[in-house]
């Protein structure tokens, strides 16, 4: 089979395709035929070297889209539609970076779909991720205001999505109102422009501050998320397309505003309800919801992928056909 390999941390050129072998399921894994990947800023991390327990030389890809070709412990039947995601996936072992991957079965959700690869490739950690910051991180509720922070990147959209369906008023930043458009797309009711002064702007749309927000972008921008925030009001740090996650000498009185709490999401697979996915892509063919798809590449375009990721610039969901 074709497989994207980093030996080590580089550029985007230290990704290389390479023929390897079909790995061999055991029980209690699957053998996945990867009909489609989406890219996703972990993968970005691992190949800059900045994510901890990567092992070398790795097949990255934290999720994958496809059929099940093997199952020996007959938890899937062969040519069963699956997504797998986490779980060590791309770090500890190979990834979704493939033709083929074998994954824990744990890592393993069946769906059914007639939408085409590319659109089911977008879906799955970008849906696990929008969702388990909604219901678990922000428990989000009908009639209230959310601000996403970090709005055109795919989760962000992918965010506005779910939260209309739940009845709620969306702000999301953009650092450049002519992708406004973007936003307006997935439903955003009010696009604010992220300039420096993203609080103001939001307080003066909804007096008082939003009831939720959810922070994309990374520790740099989180202080002025807090602060665009009502009294009880919840922000959750879900994201750090600035590849900043930590807050040096934090020390929680002075940064956090008064009455306002800050919580965090990171999901597995088992965090994504199986009538969820299936929800959401039923709706997806429906046309009553769209998939913020941005590009698609083949797997020879993996170079070209990740330098367009690690710019920022896609406006929705990269996603490779191998």
């Amino acid at each position: 089979m074709r497989a994207v390999v980093l030996d080590a941390p580089g550029p985007p050129e230290a990704l290389r395709v390479r023929e390897l072998p079909v790995p061999v399921p055991a029980a209690g894994e699957v053998l996945i035929r990867v009909t489609a990947f989406g890219l996703n800023r972990s993968e970005l991390h691992t190949r800059l070297g900045l994510a901890d327990g990567v092992t070398f030389p790795q097949v990255p890809g934290i999720e994958a889209t496809g059929v099940v070709a093997a199952c020996p412990g007959g938890e899937f039947a062969p040519g069963q539609q699956v997504i797998a995601m986490m779980g060590g996936m791309g770090r500890t072992f190979d990834g979704g970076y493939a033709e083929y991957t074998r994954v824990p079965v744990s890592q393993v959700l069946p769906f059914r779909s007639d939408l085409d690869a590319a659109t089911l490739g977008a879906v799955p950690e970008m849906l696990q991720t929008a969702h388990g910051a909604l219901t678990v991180g922000l428990d989000v509720r009908a009639g209230q205001t959310l601000l996403v922070r970090g709005g055109t990147s795919a989760v962000g959209l992918a965010t506005a999505v779910l939260a209309k369906q739940r009845g709620l008023t969306v702000l999301a930043t953009t650092r450049d109102l002519a992708r406004a458009d973007v936003l307006e797309r997935a439903g955003v009711d009010h696009p604010v422009l992220d300039d420096g002064a993203v609080a103001e702007r939001v307080r003066a749309i909804v007096p008082g501050g939003v009831h939720a927000a959810l922070e994309l972008v990374g520790t740099p921008t989180l202080p002025e998320t807090l602060a665009a925030t009502r009294v009880h009001g919840v922000v959750c740090f879900a994201g750090m397309l600035s590849n900043r996650w930590t807050v040096p000498d934090f020390y929680p009185i002075g940064y956090l505003p008064r009455g306002v709490r800050l919580t965090g999401y990171s999901g597995d697979a088992s965090d994504l309800p199986v009538d969820v996915l299936q929800g959401f892509l039923d709706d997806v063919a429906a046309g009553s919801v769209a998939v913020p798809l941005a590009r698609t590449f083949d797997l020879d375009g993996i170079v070209e992928a990740h330098r367009l990721m690690e710019h920022g610039s896609a406006g929705g969901k990269l996603v490779v056909l191998p």
